[in-house]
C-alpha cells in the first residue's frame, strides 16, 4: 500500500507531495523504474528479430544493479534493486506493432523525469505518467501480474486480429526486487491526455451498488465520479452521430467479448468530458499546456487516441485527429453543449476467480445480485453494454419536419382551395367536350341522306382515315379518338367521302375483333337514317 509522507492535495495531473509504497519512497520508485527499463530496452536492441513463439510469453530476463554500478549497468544513488523483465520479445512485438521504436520508448521513459498522479481509485496504486503524455506506469499486484502473463497468449491474438480496441494497451511488464520486496509494474497506453482539461471524469461499471463518489473524493480538484453520479449530472446522457456511436458501441460488443472469453469481470470504463464551450468562455483552448507549464503535443503511438480506436478507417481516424481535438471524440448534450470525449477500458486484471465468486455469494445475500459490481463474466458483459449503450451514449436522431400549429391548420384549407381549382377546370373542360360533341352531332345529322361508307360500295378506294373493321382487327383503338367515316351515296358523288370525328378525352376505350362489332343500318327510302350501334 501506498501513504502520503506529506499532506497535501494536488490537481489530478499535478505532481503530487512524496510518497511511499511497501517502504519505498517515490523518488527512489522512479528512479529505478528508469534505470532498469534503460538498460533492459537497450540490451534487447542488439537481439534480432523474429517471430514470437508460445515460450517467449514464459521468459523472464533478471539484471542485478548495485548502487555502485558495475561493467555493465550504471553507477546510482539507489538502494540496490534487481530488475526483471516478463516475456520481453513478446512485448517488444507489442510495441512494434503500435508505431513505437526503441529509442522512442526510451525518450519518454527515460530521459524525461515521470510525473506522479492522485490515485484515482481504491486499489492503492501508483501512477507516473511521461513528460510526452505517452505512457503510464502503474504498480500492480502479483496476483494480477500473474494473471497478465497468463492473458499474454490469447492478448497477442486479439492484437493481431484488431489492434484497434479501448482494451488497455501493454507495452512492457517488470518487477524492482529491493529488500525482500517486489514491486510489478505495467506500462500502457495513456487515455486521458494532459493536454486537455478534463471538466468530468468518471469510472463506469454499469452496476449501482455502492457506485457514488464518496466525499473525499468529491473534494478534489477534479474528482471521479462513478455510475449513480453520471446519472444525475447527465441524465440525458451523451449523443454521438450515427457513425460515431455505431462504431463506438461495435468497437466495445467486441471488447466485451473478448473480455468474456477470457473470464474477465469487474472491469471499467473510464470517461473524460471535455466542454468545449466552457473551455471557450474560460479564455482556453482545448490543447491548453498541462500540468507542468509545457503544451505537450498530440500523441504520437498509432491506435492510442479514442478517435483512433473505435474508428474502421485509419485514414478517417487521421483526418480527425487534430492538435485541436487532441484525438478525442466530438459529442453532445441534450442542450447541444459541445463535447469533446475521452475513454478507454481500465481494470481488466480482475479474473473472476474463487474468492470472487465468495464476494459476490455474500453481496448478493445482503443486496440485489444483479446490482453489485462483482458478477460472472457473461452477466457483467451484458449488463456494463446495456448501460453503456441506453443510459451513457445515446445516437443523435435525425431532424424530422414538425409543423407548427399554423401550418396544420392552414394545409387542409391550402388542400381544399387546390381542389376547388382543380375541379372547376375538370367543369370547363368537359363542357367544351360537351359542346364538341353536340357539334360533331350536328354535323353528322346535317349530311346528305344518301351518305353511306366509303370503302363499302367502292372497295377499289382506300379511305383517308382507318375504319372500324381495321381498328377491331388491330384490337385496340386509340384511347382518346373514334373516327367514323360517312359517304355519299348519291350517284353523281359516290366516290366523294366525307368524315366525322368524335373525340373521347377522359376514357379509354379498347375495341377488339370479338368484343366490338359496328351495325350500320341505311334506308336509301327515307335517306335521313344513320344509325350506328357499338
Amino acid at each position: 500500500m501506498s501513504t502520503t509522507t506529506e499532506n497535501g492535495m494536488g490537481g489530478p495531473w499535478s505532481t503530487s507531495r512524496e510518497k511511499t509504497y511497501k517502504k519505498t519512497t517515490s523518488s527512489a520508485l522512479k528512479g529505478a523504474i528508469q534505470l532498469g527499463i534503460g538498460y533492459t530496452v537497450g540490451n534487447l536492441t542488439s537481439k534480432p528479430d523474429r517471430d514470437v513463439l508460445m515460450q517467449d510469453f514464459y521468459v523472464v530476463e533478471s539484471v542485478f544493479l548495485p548502487s555502485e554500478g558495475s561493467n555493465l549497468t550504471p553507477a546510482h544513488h539507489y538502494p540496490d534493486f534487481r530488475f526483471k523483465t516478463y516475456a520481453p520479445l513478446a512485448f517488444r512485438y507489442f510495441r512494434d506493432l503500435f508505431g513505437i521504436k526503441p529509442d522512442d520508448y526510451l525518450y519518454s521513459l527515460v530521459n524525461e523525469p515521470l510525473i506522479e498522479l492522485t490515485n484515482p481509485g481504491a486499489s492503492g496504486s501508483l501512477f507516473y505518467l511521461t513528460s510526452d503524455d505517452e505512457f503510464i506506469i502503474k504498480t500492480v499486484q502479483h496476483k494480477e501480474a500473474k494473471f497478465l502473463q497468463r492473458l499474454l497468449p490469447g492478448y497477442y491474438m486479439n492484437l493481431n486480429q484488431n489492434p484497434r480496441t479501448l482494451l488497455p494497451k501493454f507495452y512492457g511488464l517488470y518487477c524492482i526486487q529491493s529488500g525482500g520486496i517486489n514491486i510489478r509494474l505495467v506500462v500502457m497506453n495513456n487515455v486521458l491526455p494532459r493536454s486537455v482539461k478534463m471538466h468530468y471524469k468518471y469510472d463506469l461499471k454499469g452496476s449501482t451498488y455502492k457506485r457514488r463518489a464518496s466525499r473525499k473524493e468529491r473534494e478534489k480538484a477534479c474528482p471521479t465520479y462513478k455510475d449513480l453520479d453520471f446519472q444525475d449530472m447527465h441524465e440525458e446522457g451523451l449523443y454521438f452521430d450515427t457513425e460515431t456511436y455505431n462504431n463506438l458501441m461495435k468497437t466495445l460488443q467486441r471488447d466485451c467479448r473478448v473480455l468474456e472469453s477470457f473470464k474477465i469481470m469487474d472491469y471499467s470504463l473510464l470517461l473524460g468530458v471535455h466542454v468545449l464551450d466552457q473551455s471557450q468562455r474560460e479564455g482556453g483552448e482545448p490543447g491548453q499546456a498541462g500540468g507542468d507549464g509545457k503544451r505537450p503535443v498530440g500523441q504520437r503511438v498509432l491506435y492510442s487516441t479514442a478517435m483512433e480506436s473505435i474508428q474502421g478507417d485509419g485514414k478517417a481516424a487521421e483526418a480527425l485527429t487534430t492538435d485541436d481535438t487532441m484525438g478525442g471524440i466530438p459529442a453532445k448534450t441534450h442542450k447541444e453543449e459541445k463535447l469533446l470525449i475521452f475513454l478507454g477500458i481500465i481494470d481488466i486484471l480482475q479474473s473472476y476467480r474463487f474468492i470472487k465468486k465468495l464476494e459476490h455469494s455474500w453481496k448478493a445475500l445482503v443486496y440485489d445480485g444483479d446490482s453489485v459490481s462483482v458478477h460472472r463474466p457473461g452477466f457483467y458483459a451484458s449488463r456494463f453494454l446495456k448501460f453503456m449503450s441506453t443510459r451513457v451514449f445515446r445516437k443523435t436522431q435525425p431532424l424530422r419536419f414538425s409543423p407548427s400549429k399554423r401550418t396544420r391548420t392552414s394545409i387542409p384549407a391550402l388542400k381544399s382551395y387546390s381542389q376547388e381549382i382543380l375541379s372547376s377546370q375538370a367543369d370547363e373542360r368537359n363542357e367544351e367536350d360537351r359542346r364538341d360533341r353536340l357539334g360533331g352531332a350536328c354535323s353528322l345529322a346535317s349530311l346528305d341522306t344518301q351518305a353511306v361508307f366509303g370503302s363499302y360500295l367502292r372497295p377499289d378506294l382506300v379511305p383517308a382515315n382507318p375504319s372500324f373493321y381495321e381498328g377491331s382487327s388491330m384490337g385496340t383503338i386509340s384511347t382518346s379518338s373514334i373516327f367514323v367515316s360517312v359517304n355519299n351515296q348519291t350517284d353523281e358523288r359516290d366516290d366523294v367521302a366525307s368524315s366525322s370525328t368524335f373525340t373521347l378525352e377522359d376514357s379509354a376505350i379498347c375495341l377488339t375483333s370479338e368484343q366490338s362489332t359496328m351495325d350500320a343500318d341505311i334506308d336509301r327510302d327515307d335517306g335521313s337514317v344513320l344509325d350506328v350501334y357499338l
